[in-house]
């Protein structure tokens, strides 16, 4: 067998996942699946599409890809850049028809361009027949709503951005939960993009074990100390949310509207 990687490359892939309270286990958790052998690589595929948040997959893909050598895939329609929604452009190395079958982890960001994957039957297609299959289902921020669309988040507990959460998951009949990292079975689903880095590590735990993690965290020197308390309504306050509120309602109408279809 094949030792465990510890490589820094490799200790980021579970950085953050000691910080976050894993979820207890619900009745569905016989359909979690197990950890997966050590001695083969996580094969892992991660979805781009124009207008998706840079941070929703490169947090993750960052600190997933040590357990995934040679076995991350960059998924899009069609191979090449894709331009995020602030312009930075991410290269997918693969398209809907030449992804790998069989993955372990699934994994769709959110960001600007989320309406309109929701309506993409490419997009929408391609997640289905890769849910069948695959071990994790997973989301990042508004990416939920892109699962949800696809039918994949039907009677699971989900979160979202906070902006939509509440309002659009329960139109594609999941129950939202107002938790950073939510997993429910097979399905795990990240808060707005900054949560996917807490997702991608607690999901880590999962694929390697907590000690991996943990080693992992120290490594990273995972301790945040932001300098505002401002990343939930709630902290934020009254104001900043009416400040925040116009910059996200594009989005929030975009999505509705994409829901209820």
């Amino acid at each position: 067998m094949t030792p465990p990687d510890l490589s820094r490359r490799a200790i980021l892939a579970a950085t953050a996942a000691a910080a976050v309270t894993l979820a207890p286990a619900r009745s569905g958790a016989a359909e979690a699946p197990g950890s997966i052998p050590q001695d083969r690589p996580v094969r892992i595929a991660m979805i781009l599409y124009p207008g998706m948040t840079a941070l929703d997959l490169v947090g993750p893909q960052a600190l997933l890809a040590g357990l995934a050598p040679g076995s991350l895939y960059l998924v899009a329609r069609s191979e090449g850049p894709i331009a995020s929604d602030t312009g930075l452009s991410l290269v997918a190395t693969h398209t809907f028809a030449t992804c790998p079958r069989d993955l372990d982890v699934l994994l769709v960001p959110g960001g600007d361009g989320t309406p309109e994957q929701m309506r993409d039957a490419a997009m929408l297609a391609f997640l289905r027949e890769q849910a069948l299959r695959a071990a994790w289902v997973t989301s990042v921020c508004t990416g939920s709503l892109i699962l949800g669309a696809a039918g994949l988040l039907r009677g699971y507990r989900a979160t979202s951005h906070w902006c939509v959460r509440d309002a659009v998951l329960p139109l594609l009949g999941a129950v939202p939960v107002a938790e950073r990292v939510v997993f429910d079975r097979n399905r795990a689903t990240g808060a707005g993009i900054s949560a996917g880095l807490d997702l991608a590590l607690a999901l880590a735990a999962r694929l390697r074990g907590p000690d991996y993690a943990r080693t992992a965290q120290l490594v990273a020197e995972y301790a945040p100390e932001p300098p505002f308390q401002a990343g939930t309504p709630a902290q934020a306050g009254p104001a900043i949310v009416r400040a925040a509120d116009p910059i996200l309602a594009p989005l929030v109408a975009g999505a509705t509207e994409a829901a209820r279809g």
